[in-house]
């Protein structure tokens, strides 16, 4: 992995064998990021991918293990109990072109992914839902 800051645009670069997820809150920790944008788009050997059950309070996994087109990578960096909290949707076909998509749990990249985080000034919070009893952190605007 590789990045340069220039003002309030992080541009990453994410190499063969690497886990997305791992890179970005190393980079969003090291820099400071507690609120920007997510976006992108790469190469994965590997994704595991959910969907959030509000009734269940649960996600239900899907996992990919073949090679994929990451065709999108979007989400945003926000702070929870501190520290960045990433949430990250991923869109991603097989050689076949069958598109899947989801809540981002890992992704290992198979040939590299290009990644922009877009820092922003100001503060947005997370914390468990307490008033729609959904099991999610929202946004807290404190």
């Amino acid at each position: 992995m590789d990045y340069r800051r220039f003002g309030n645009t992080v541009a990453v670069r994410i190499d063969r064998h690497e886990e997305v997820m791992e890179k970005l809150e190393e980079i969003c920790g090291k820099e400071g990021i507690l609120l920007g944008s997510i976006s992108g788009l790469g190469a994965a050997s590997y994704v595991e991918m959910g969907l959030y059950d509000v009734e269940k309070k649960a996600f239900t996994g899907t996992v990919l293990e073949e090679p994929l087109e990451v065709t999108s990578l979007i989400g945003s960096v926000t702070e929870m109990d501190g520290k960045p909290y990433l949430h990250v949707h991923i869109g991603a076909a097989d050689v076949n072109g069958k598109a899947y998509g989801g809540h981002l749990k890992k992704c290992v990249i198979g040939g590299t992914a290009e990644i922009f985080i877009q820092v922003a000034d100001g503060h947005v919070g997370r914390r468990a839902d307490w008033f729609s009893d959904t099991g999610l952190n929202l946004y807290d605007f404190v």
